[in-house]
């Protein structure tokens, strides 16, 4: 595995264990919204399905996106506080910052929630592409890649959806994808990722030899794989 100088994360499913509360308040928004709502059965089916997939079973009209996003946004907001980071995070993040890593998120959330959602860990994101964009998340990555100065090639993306990984390869970056988030890996191992994380700790693997001894030098290899 090569080292990284930029790595771009996302944030629902990859940082944060949001699903459980995705799944409490969708049929809300399905109600509101007029769109098929999502019953316990139909959940992994979806696990294993794109976006366009997704939205196509849902039956959402495209129009009727942009006010179901900023929906979930205002109802996210309100419950940010009881939405938890999976455990390790905050050490994985510490582990590359400290290697030299630079690190990005990239997020259809607002970046107000990103950064509640991250609190101190928020510190160590020297780029923040977030927000609703009618480009999709490769205009977002190409737009950190130019803001950093980092080539694509010195770049990687680490998220859990289908859409991560076609981004990524649209914007010309490498692809690791989380095991753990939305999609099932099946789904995600058809996008040819570099690597499939199994837990949060693998994700410090992206480290070079140099990378890792600068890490050691300023953090222990038990932080690392801490909680």
């Amino acid at each position: 595995m090569p080292g990284y100088k930029l790595a771009i994360f996302d944030l629902d499913g990859t940082l944060s264990d949001s699903l459980p509360w995705f799944r409490q308040v969708v049929n809300s928004l399905a109600d509101k919204h007029g769109f098929r709502r999502v019953e316990d059965a139909d959940v992994e089916m979806l696990r294993g399905k794109s976006s366009r997939e997704i939205i196509a079973w849902l039956e959402v009209p495209l129009w009727r996106m942009p006010l179901i996003a900023a929906d979930m946004r205002r109802l996210k907001s309100r419950n940010i506080d009881s939405i938890p980071l999976f455990a390790g995070v905050g050490s994985m993040l510490q582990a590359l910052s400290q290697a030299g890593v630079t690190i990005a998120m990239v997020s259809s959330d607002s970046e107000s929630n990103v950064r509640r959602a991250l609190g101190d860990h928020a510190a160590v994101m020297s780029q923040f592409a977030c927000g609703a964009s009618m480009f999709g998340k490769a205009a977002k990555f190409r737009s950190v890649l130019k803001r950093t100065g980092v080539a694509a090639g010195d770049a990687i993306a680490i998220g859990d959806e289908v859409r991560d990984g076609e981004a990524a390869a649209q914007a010309g970056i490498d692809f690791g994808a989380v095991s753990w988030g939305y999609a099932w890996p099946e789904a995600l191992g058809r996008l040819s990722p570099v690597r499939v994380f199994d837990d949060v700790a693998d994700i410090t693997r992206l480290l070079s030899p140099a990378q890792a001894e600068a890490c050691s030098r300023g953090c222990s290899r038990a932080s690392i794989n801490s909680a």
